[in-house]
């Protein structure tokens, strides 16, 4: 392994616990966001891949703020599956997802950029950074991956991930 994957991986493991100490995005593993992935390793699915394009592609990015940008960019911590959800969700959710990180997170410009920007073409707000863009399409891939293949588990990566990262809320 190169010494960027074990960095990445180690940024992944602090900016996980922080927000899991500060945020309630341990919740979101109760919501489904694409087939049967939870939106909790959907938004640790984006963090990482985002972060490892960045990489492969030697793109310049704030690696902190993306990673943290990436998790938070589905923080709407509801079931949009329900009938009782809010319409529109896919055009909403965004919106909602910020609003929920700024109540307990100080976000910066690239965060809110990344958050409130990736659901681009469908919001018709596009990204304004590096960063912003990649979630945005690593999003989509990710997505794709879930609505056509079901589970990460057929791979095992996103639950080898959740475990490197102690990912507990309980463990500190």
């Amino acid at each position: 392994m190169d010494s960027s994957f074990m960095e990445d991986r180690q940024l992944m493991r602090t900016q996980l616990n922080l927000l899991l100490q500060t945020t309630r995005l341990w919740d979101s593993q109760d919501y489904v966001q694409h087939g049967d992935t939870s939106c909790y390793l959907h938004s640790i699915a984006v963090a990482w891949y985002s972060l490892r394009l960045a990489r492969r592609l030697q793109i310049p990015v704030h690696a902190e703020e993306l990673v943290r940008g990436a998790l938070l960019h589905d923080y709407f911590l509801y079931d949009w599956h329900r009938k009782d959800s809010p319409r529109l969700h896919g055009l909403r959710h965004p919106f909602i997802a910020l609003k929920n990180a700024s109540r307990c997170c100080q976000l910066t410009w690239r965060e809110r950029q990344i958050i409130q920007r990736h659901m681009f073409p469908l919001v018709p707000l596009p990204p304004l950074c590096r960063e912003a863009v990649l979630v945005c399409l690593v999003d989509k891939g990710c997505a794709v991956f879930e609505a056509l293949q079901g589970r990460y588990r057929r791979l095992l990566w996103a639950q080898r991930m959740a475990r490197l990262a102690c990912l507990s809320p309980s463990v500190a």
